[in-house]
């Protein structure tokens, strides 16, 4: 089996990462969404990075890797991101990437949060396939039951990732979701602005929701 035959199988159309739009500025400006690693030495970028999480010092070894899901956003990063910035002028947004991405050289896929001690991380056609299993430990004591109405695509758990190295091209952007009128309106002027090759714009609220 391959990672394609994978993608197939299970109908994995879109693979995710919810951004704000200081985010998106800076990602449509580099034409990639870079690793976390990589954006302090962007000097495009010193004045607009504003990270989704206060620290990141449990997985060091993972800083030059972009945190991707597969079919739905981790709902539960999400929710502790957005109580983070309350109190700033942002908005979110969430890019949708061809999942052909998973197939390129470097790529891991880890099935919970990286940084958990019951994370099985590997790469190839089977490690994918493990994001998928019956069952999945976060931790001792922690384990994460497939249900039967998630659909296919979905991940056994929520906070399963893909490490993609490096940083992702935007030639791979297909979607960028909106959760408004105001924030479709403001990306849209920012892709013209900056002269980025289009990139379809759906007002899509239940995306940030599942």
């Amino acid at each position: 089996m391959t990672i394609s035959d994978v993608i197939r199988n299970l109908d994995i159309t879109e693979i995710l990462h919810f951004t704000t739009n200081n985010g998106i500025l800076g990602i449509l400006d580099g034409r990639s969404l870079k690793a976390r690693a990589r954006l302090n030495s962007d000097q495009r970028l010193e004045y607009i990075f504003q990270p989704n999480a206060a620290n990141r010092n449990k997985d060091l070894d993972w800083l030059d890797y972009v945190n991707l899901s597969v079919s739905r956003i981790n709902g539960d990063f999400f929710g502790a991101s957005g109580k983070w910035h309350r109190d700033k002028n942002l908005w979110w947004c969430v890019l949708s990437f061809d999942p052909v991405i998973l197939d390129h050289d470097g790529v891991w896929f880890a099935t919970t949060n990286n940084i958990y001690t019951g994370v099985k991380r590997g790469q190839g056609a089977e490690s994918l396939q493990n994001l998928f299993a019956e069952r999945v430990t976060r931790w001792q004591g922690n384990v994460v039951e497939r249900k039967q109405s998630d659909d296919a695509n979905y991940t056994t758990c929520i906070q399963a990732e893909v490490l993609y190295p490096g940083q992702v091209s935007t030639e791979y952007l297909k979607k960028i979701y909106v959760l408004d009128d105001q924030s479709a309106d403001e990306l849209a002027a920012q892709i013209h602005m900056l002269r980025h090759p289009p990139v379809t714009i759906e007002i899509r609220p239940e995306i940030f929701l599942k």
